[in-house]
C-alpha cells in the first residue's frame, strides 16, 4: 500500500482550548510518526512559539507554495488545534495544491463541525487522514480572500466567516473569556454584547451570484460575510452556506431588534432557523466591497475564523475550490443545508441594500 505524500508537515497550538490541546498535539505527532514509519512518509513538526512563527515555518518549509510557484506534490500539511489553526493552515496552503488535514481539538471547532470532521478525537482524525494520504483523496473547498487597499493589496484568507459588526465584538469578547468551552464563552459574550448594540454604517458594492450588481448603504448592528455555516462553537449564523458552491453569503440584521425579538432569535441560534426569525437579510455574492458609510457608528475591527484582522475598507471575494482538504469521503458540510430545510429564495426588499432602523 503506497502513500501518495512523502512528507507531512505538522503544526500544533499547545495553547488552544485554554491549553488543553497540548496533549492532543503530542498524541497526534506520535500517531503520525508511527503511521509514517510503516507507510513510508516523513513527519516534520513545524510548531513555532506563536501563530506568526508557525506560519513562517510552514511557508519556508513549503518553499514558495503560498504563491503557487511550487506545488510540492509530495507534501501535505496537518494542523492540530481549533479554528485559529485552521486559519493558519488555510493561509499557508490555499491555492497551492498542498492538501490540508485537520485534527480539530479547539474550543469551538466550527469549520470541522460544519464539515462533519471528527472533533476532539485525535485517533479518529489521524486515522482518517492516513487513509486519505494512502488513497490520495481530497475534497475541494471554497476560500474567501480579504484584501485591503493599503499594504499593496495584501490578503488574508478564511473558510468560515468574516465578522464586521456586533458579531466581531462578540467574537473578540469570547476570545478573551476565561469560561470553559467555546460554546459557553460565545453564548456569554452574546448576552453581554446584545445589550450594547450600536448602529454601524457600511457602504456595500456587491457582485451577486448571478453576475449582477447591487450597491447601497446600510446602518445595522451586524454584518457577516459567510463561507460556511457555524461560528461560536455551533451557532448557525448562515445555515444555507455551502463550502463548494462558489459563492459567499452577505448577511445583516434588518433592523435594531427589540428585546422580545432578541429572545426569539436566541432560541434558534443552534437549530439553523435564524433566517426564519425575520431579522435578517442576505445576498449570495461572488465579491463584496465594504467601506465605512457617512452615517452610523464606526464599525469595530474585523474578525475572521476567530482571528482579529484590520479595519475597513476591504474587498472580499470567493476563490472556488482553492483549498484541498484531506478527507477520505466528501464531508456532509459540502452538500448543502440540513435535512428538512429548503434553500432560501433571494430575499425581497426592492432595489439596493436595506437600511436598518
Amino acid at each position: 500500500m503506497s502513500v501518495s505524500r512523502s512528507v507531512v508537515a505538522l503544526v500544533g497550538n499547545p495553547t488552544s482550548n485554554n491549553g488543553g490541546a497540548a496533549r492532543s498535539w503530542r498524541h497526534a505527532v506520535g500517531l503520525l510518526r508511527r503511521a509514517g514509519a510503516s507507510e513510508g512518509f516523513a513527519v516534520r513538526d513545524l510548531t513555532g512559539g506563536d501563530y506568526d512563527e508557525s506560519l513562517t515555518n510552514v511557508r519556508r518549509f513549503l518553499g514558495g507554495a503560498l504563491d503557487g510557484t511550487n506545488h510540492l506534490s509530495d507534501a501535505a500539511l496537518v494542523i492540530v488545534g481549533g479554528d485559529g489553526m485552521v486559519s493558519l493552515g488555510v493561509n499557508a496552503v490555499a491555492g497551492t495544491g498542498v492538501p490540508l488535514g485537520i485534527v480539530a481539538v479547539g474550543s469551538g471547532n466550527d469549520f470541522a463541525r460544519g464539515m462533519s470532521l471528527p472533533r476532539n478525537d485525535v485517533t479518529r482524525s489521524v486515522r482518517g487522514m492516513v487513509h486519505a494520504l494512502q488513497s490520495g483523496s481530497t475534497v475541494a473547498v471554497d476560500v474567501a480572500a480579504v484584501t485591503w487597499d493599503e499594504g499593496g493589496g495584501a490578503s488574508h484568507r478564511y473558510v468560515g466567516m468574516l465578522s464586521c459588526g456586533l458579531d466581531a465584538a462578540i467574537n473578540d469578547r469570547a476570545n478573551h473569556s476565561r469560561l470553559p468551552g467555546g460554546s459557553l464563552r460565545y453564548l456569554a459574550a452574546v448576552l453581554v454584547e446584545v445589550t450594547r448594540m450600536r448602529r454601524y454604517g457600511y457602504h456595500l458594492r456587491m457582485t451577486l451570484a448571478d453576475g449582477g450588481g447591487e450597491e447601497g448603504e446600510i446602518i445595522t448592528p451586524l454584518l457577516t460575510v459567510a463561507n460556511s455555516r457555524h461560528i461560536g462553537g455551533g451557532i448557525e449564523v448562515s445555515p444555507y452556506s455551502r463550502v463548494d458552491d462558489g459563492v459567499l453569503e452577505v448577511l445583516w440584521l434588518d433592523h435594531m431588534p427589540r428585546f422580545m425579538e432578541i429572545l426569539g432569535a436566541l432560541r434558534h441560534v443552534y437549530d439553523g432557523r435564524l433566517p426564519e426569525t425575520g431579522l435578517f437579510h442576505w445576498r449570495r455574492v461572488r465579491e463584496v466591497r465594504i467601506v465605512r458609510s457617512h452615517g452610523g457608528d464606526e464599525p469595530p475591527a474585523l474578525m475572521a475564523d476567530g482571528e482579529r484582522l484590520g479595519r475597513l475598507p476591504v474587498t472580499v471575494r470567493v476563490e472556488p475550490g482553492a483549498l484541498r482538504l484531506l478527507a477520505s469521503v466528501a464531508p456532509s458540510g459540502a452538500v448543502g443545508p440540513a435535512s428538512g430545510r429548503s434553500e432560501p429564495s433571494r430575499p425581497s426588499g426592492g432595489d439596493g441594500c436595506q437600511r436598518a432602523r
